[in-house]
């Protein structure tokens, strides 16, 4: 299958992981990469196509990897894998790299209930230790004097700014944040559809459809495509002897017949998708089991004029100009949210975010011009919020300052 790989990502890759291996005289070459971005744009698929395209062979760690019970043990792992890429350098006579997957996930204070521990600390402060002595990287309680081959150290995530700042900073870390290009999305989906023989209108027809999709949408979609063959498969064998089939036999190959397909069945599975990531954005369960207070309806029962058929509501973006609100959307429904946040003594906050961003699921925090005392202040500032982002989602949130646990997140405006 041939995957697509990004010239600009390959070009960016290239150049960092060569510079590291270059003596460049009085030239201080940051060690660290930082890949980051949306979630699901194929930052790691990318890396190892550039992996496999420049021959390097990669050491990979996981944020999973960078906690532990014992205080220590992954700072120890850490220098241990970068130790053991130094160490394939000189055996194997050919680059490698230490690859760290989703950093700000093992790494970045996420918010205030984030717990940041000694593993975390330890982890940072091993980080920057390595990337001012590359070449000096010691194993807790011992000392090697022989010095080890320089290894550059790329790492993924997804935002960045949660991670501690002393070790982002230029001269430690380059950055490096990867959105996908209108060329490149239509290249990586048509690697993704290759087998299928799909064509390039079809395939351009089907990423414009999806445009506030992220790449892993087109995967999954192409995985669902084959359901209906798996359904037939069971069937043809039976429900209750499909375990054994497939399990005591790992060496049978399955025949399954490719489907044929066509834009709009694609285009129907990639509904049904979407409608799931809504459902599952918008259930909001855990917060009523987490906070113990059970949800009141929060929007009328019978859907009134100003709100859409799925109970969202509306902002015309047009006419927050001239300072009022729009007729359609209504307000007294959101001025109940905030008495019932209030009522309880909750804190509020508002976040905001594209179609694109909703997409993936990635909200950005508004910052009140003041803190709220009143339902008036915060109508107010909500209308500040509609001015200052007319073509954005907008989400109440509710937290309990005592325990710093959201206990409302409510959709209270879409675009139109």
């Amino acid at each position: 299958m041939g995957y697509y790989l990004s010239p600009r990502f390959l070009d960016r890759l290239a150049v960092h992981i060569t510079k590291n291996f270059m003596d460049l005289p009085g030239l201080r070459v940051p060690l660290i990469l930082g890949i980051h971005g949306h979630k699901g744009e194929g930052k790691s698929f990318q890396c190892e196509l550039v992996f496999e395209q420049m021959g390097i062979e990669p050491v990979r760690m996981s944020a999973g990897e960078l906690e532990s019970p014992d205080a220590g043990d992954p700072v120890r792992l850490i220098r241990m894998r970068y130790r053991e890429a130094a160490e394939l350098i000189k055996v194997r006579g050919k680059m490698c790299v230490l690859l760290i997957n989703d950093l700000d996930a093992g790494a970045g204070r996420m918010d205030q209930t984030t717990q940041y521990t000694v593993n975390t600390q330890l982890v940072n402060g091993t980080l920057m230790n390595i990337a001012d002595n590359p070449t000096d990287v010691q194993l807790p309680g011992s000392y090697d004097t022989q010095p080890i081959h320089r290894v550059p150290i790329l790492v993924t995530g997804n935002d960045f700014s949660t991670l501690y700042a002393p070790l982002v900073r230029d001269g430690r870390m380059e950055k490096f944040y990867w959105q996908p290009s209108a060329d490149d999305r239509l290249g990586i989906v048509q690697g993704i559809f290759e087998p299928d023989r799909l064509s390039r209108p079809v395939i351009e027809q089907l990423v414009n459809h999806f445009a506030d999709q992220a790449i892993d949408f087109f995967g999954a979609l192409r995985s669902r495509v084959y359901d209906e063959q798996v359904r037939g498969f069971i069937r043809s064998i039976g429900i209750s002897k499909i375990s054994t089939y497939l399990v005591n036999s790992p060496d049978r190959q399955v025949q399954i017949q490719p489907p044929t397909l066509t834009l709009d069945h694609l285009i129907a599975l990639g509904e049904a998708m979407v409608g799931e990531q809504d459902r599952l954005q918008n259930s909001g369960l855990a917060q009523a089991y987490v906070s113990g207070v059970q949800a009141e309806p929060l929007l009328p029962p019978s859907p009134a004029p100003a709100t859409e058929p799925n109970g969202f509501l509306r902002a015309d973006v047009a006419s927050h100009s001239n300072g009022n609100w729009p007729e359609h959307i209504a307000d007294h429904d959101i001025e109940h949210l905030f008495q019932q946040a209030m009522r309880q003594g909750h804190q509020l906050n508002l976040e905001t975010a594209t179609p694109r961003e909703k997409a993936g699921n990635v909200w950005r925090s508004w910052s009140w011009p003041q803190a709220p005392r009143t339902v008036t202040d915060a109508m107010a500032g909500l209308q500040t919020c509609l001015h200052d982002h007319p073509r954005s989602y907008i989400k109440l949130i509710g937290y309990d300052p005592s325990t710093q646990t959201r206990t409302l997140e409510e959709l209270i405006v879409r675009p139109q």
